[in-house]
């Protein structure tokens, strides 16, 4: 079907059992006024006569899959959807923390490489009238940003409007696609070509720890965390929501001219402090976070087009109004540096990142040796701001469930969705332990900028 393009590649070549590389999302709807018990029984019945699949959720690695199937996409014509779409009950009494514990072990489980890479699970049982949706994607077909706009393709922005689900194709679309490279991908492996010696002679300064060398706003190399250990394949996952105005507010009244993204990240910063604190393991020097940075186009919706700023998280800072400043000038930092390259410098410095990553995990010892670029992901995908619906029902929430990596443990990402910014967080069982109380520690540092 065509070359599977170097950003794309680097998540099937990480991935191992340890370390599996989909993303996903945790979307909770509130069942509509007079619905039966049969409702979601009766909406995984309908979604599963959906049989005509776009590209992206016919894809799959070519054969030999451990092999071929890292650089070169084939197309499956006939997809099994009892295998892809699953109805699931949750045990009563369906509390969140009952859905949370069906996530985190749901995303600790590979996709099969000899099926296209992707699944859809409808659970229902949830209490206070509810039902959820857990869909997963491999990261090598989609990054956040086309993910979310995905997700927001399958439902309807009214109460008694028709959706489709996520896989269904638009009859528009044609049915068959090429299957040579086409001049777009030819186009865009010459752009990563041109792109490559600026690209590894920044990620070069950035290894030797001399970019920011003489700017307080990016210390590097990042200091050793306990998130920065090898991990396991078993994954926690935890969420919550804030209101999205209750954050503006508090960037406004601490004055230092941050955008929602920076008072995100310093609501992090604060809770990274207080829960390193907490086992005693809080670095002098301050925590780097790796940020993605969206370069797509508007008329695309597949692959991955991100870059990587990284943060100066201040944790190093007792007073949140310092944090915050440290990280607005960071970012500012970061965002002016970006504008003075290509999108295929800033992909493929990116792609240069996360193939740093998976050569430390892949080496034994390296790891232990090497300074870590980051300490974590930070990530805010932006998401639809009116409500959604699906079949009347209207989701009450949209939760990303993003990857931890070897020497990264914890991810923590976060969507706006009508009014707020829907928050989660994945970890590594063994190496983030209590990790939910990271949402605690979160909530305290929101109130200590207030």
């Amino acid at each position: 079907m065509g070359l599977i393009s170097p950003t794309d590649s680097i998540f099937l070549l990480a991935e191992s059992r340890e370390h599996p590389t989909h993303v996903g999302a945790m979307q909770l709807f509130e069942l509509p006024p007079h619905a039966d018990q049969q409702f979601v029984r009766n909406l995984y019945n309908d979604v599963t006569t959906y049989t005509d699949l776009k590209s992206t959720f016919r894809k799959r690695p070519a054969d030999p899959v451990d092999s071929l199937g890292q650089i070169w996409w084939t197309e499956d014509d006939d997809v099994d959807l009892s295998h892809h779409v699953t109805l699931s009950g949750l045990p009563q009494p369906g509390r969140v923390r009952e859905l949370l514990e069906y996530v985190s072990r749901a995303h600790s489980a590979l996709l099969d490489r000899h099926r296209p890479l992707w699944e859809y699970h409808l659970i229902e049982g949830v209490d206070h009238n509810r039902f959820a949706v857990y869909a997963k994607l491999h990261h090598s077909l989609a990054d956040g940003v086309a993910a979310m706009r995905l997700v927001a393709s399958s439902l309807s922005d009214t109460v008694d409007g028709t959706s489709a689900p996520l896989w269904a194709k638009p009859p528009s679309v044609p049915v068959r696609q090429p299957k040579t490279a086409s001049p777009a991908t030819a186009s865009a492996l010459a752009n990563y070509v041109r792109a490559a010696g600026p690209a590894a002679l920044s990620f070069g300064k950035i290894a030797a720890g001399s970019v920011g060398r003489n700017n307080s706003a990016l210390p590097l190399p990042a200091p050793r965390t306990m998130f920065n250990v090898p991990i396991t394949g078993s994954r926690r996952f935890a969420a919550q929501s804030w209101p999205i105005e209750r954050i503006r507010e508090a960037g406004r009244k601490a004055g230092a001219g941050a955008t929602l993204n920076d008072v995100f990240l310093a609501m992090c910063s604060g809770a990274l402090r207080r829960y390193l604190l907490s086992h005693d393991a809080l670095p002098a020097r301050p925590l780097v976070a790796a940020v993605p940075v969206s370069v797509r186009s508007e008329d695309s919706d597949g692959g991955n087009a991100i870059g990587f700023a990284l943060c100066n998280l201040g944790t190093h800072l007792p007073n949140p109004e310092d944090r915050l400043a440290t990280i607005v000038g960071s970012m500012n930092s970061a965002k002016a540096t970006m504008a003075r390259q290509s999108k295929s410098q800033i992909q493929l410095m990116g792609a240069t990142m996360q193939a740093a990553q998976l050569l430390t995990g892949a080496l034994p010892g390296i790891g232990s040796i090497a300074p870590p670029v980051a300490n974590l992901v930070i990530s805010n995908v932006p998401g639809p701001k009116e409500p959604l619906y699906l079949n009347g029902a209207r989701m009450a929430a949209n939760y990303p469930v993003s990857i931890p990596a070897d020497h990264n443990a914890l991810n923590i990402t976060a969507v706006s969705y009508a009014g707020n910014l829907d928050i989660g967080i994945v970890g590594c069982r063994t190496a983030v332990p209590g990790l939910q109380r990271m949402l605690e520690h979160l909530e305290w540092s929101l109130a200590e900028l207030e």
